[in-house]
């Protein structure tokens, strides 16, 4: 199932994509309620599968058995467009998409992709730093600067090397506390793309500082353009004693230049090994986003360090695409505030 979020004059909606089609969930959440005679009022249906993306992740258990019945009734021919004068069912190329979950309750960045790592220590004279393969660090990022699929805008000093990251998330779908690498794959909702806009030069400054990143991150941080859940990518993922690999090809074109390829598969750390270590005598709740840390290859500070790019950065006007296999194309274009 691809969850997203669009954008209306009001408010941001959530519905599940299915085809060239999105099912509004609350829409469609008050026409089931209705059609079995219990209350359907939007605050009814609120109250029972929660408010947007983030509500229907809080209350899966309820809401996940429903929108199934809803997709299996639109095959079917069976749900009507429309239901208490809203759409039910909108034409999915003329919505404009938030991020699919637009305020996690918290949201952390991982630093699992040893090739990148250890590429971009190289390239500033640095060895190997030998605590990367001691546990999965991350950090905390701005949970309230969080953009979907299209422009961001950046301030002057944030265009000063502005940069991509591409990355995979996790989602977390169940409150969670000290898991293991063993059954941390359990409270893992879904997956999406992930792109962590880095102001090269802020973070350099303030991590001479013994702190951070902060500045140099906290303006935006991609995600989307859907969320896809987890048993959707069964067919590409692999069991292993340190969690689950997902074979997810990962690719990063800037002005449709491809520049970056790389491979959830090739994750050092593993999302289950990266819980693990966040939840340690932490509580994860359901929403909270996890980044997988830059694959190999994954942004301008890497590949310009390695001469695959000649000191090349974002600029104003500039289009990224980060592209994972299974959860979509994360489109941004830069804009200068």
């Amino acid at each position: 199932m691809k969850l997203v979020t669009y954008r209306t004059p009001a408010h941001g909606r959530a519905g599940v994509l299915h085809g060239d089609s999105v099912l509004d969930l609350s829409a469609c959440f008050s026409w089931l309620e209705h059609r079995d005679g219990r209350a359907s009022s939007e605050h009814d249906v609120e109250h029972k599968y929660g408010r947007g993306v983030l509500g229907f992740v809080e209350n899966a258990t309820v809401a996940r058995p429903a929108a199934d019945e809803l997709i299996a009734l639109y095959d079917e021919g069976e749900l009507p467009r429309t239901f208490d004068a809203r759409p039910t069912v909108l034409v999915a190329k003329d919505l404009p998409l938030l991020a699919p979950i637009p305020r996690p309750p918290s949201m952390r960045d991982g630093y699992a992709f040893r090739q990148h790592v250890e590429t971009a220590r190289r390239n500033r004279g640095l060895e190997m730093i030998p605590e990367f393969d001691q546990f999965p660090v991350f950090y905390f990022t701005n949970h309230q600067s969080v953009v979907g699929p299209g422009d961001v805008h950046v301030e002057p000093l944030q265009l000063e090397r502005l940069d991509f990251e591409l990355e995979a998330a996790v989602v977390i779908g169940k409150e969670s506390k000290n898991l293991t690498p063993e059954n941390a794959d359990d409270a893992i909702f879904g997956l999406m793309v992930m792109n962590d806009f880095s102001a090269r030069v802020l973070q350099m400054e303030e991590m001479k500082l013994s702190l951070g990143p902060a500045k140099g991150k906290d303006f935006a941080t991609g995600l989307g353009p859907w969320l896809v859940t987890k048993d959707e990518l069964s067919a590409r993922a692999k069991a292993t004693p340190h969690g689950t690999q997902w074979d997810l090809a990962m690719k990063a074109r800037v002005n449709g230049v491809q520049v970056s390829l790389g491979n959830v598969k090739d994750m050092t750390w593993t999302f289950a090994q990266i819980l693990s270590r966040a939840s340690y005598g932490a509580t994860l709740h359901p929403g909270d986003v996890i980044g997988s840390g830059t694959c190999g290859t994954g942004c301008f500070l890497e590949l310009n360090g390695s001469k695959v790019t000649n000191d090349q950065w974002l600029r104003a006007a500039d289009v990224v695409e980060l592209e994972i296999d299974g959860l979509g194309v994360l489109t941004n274009r830069i804009v200068a505030a």
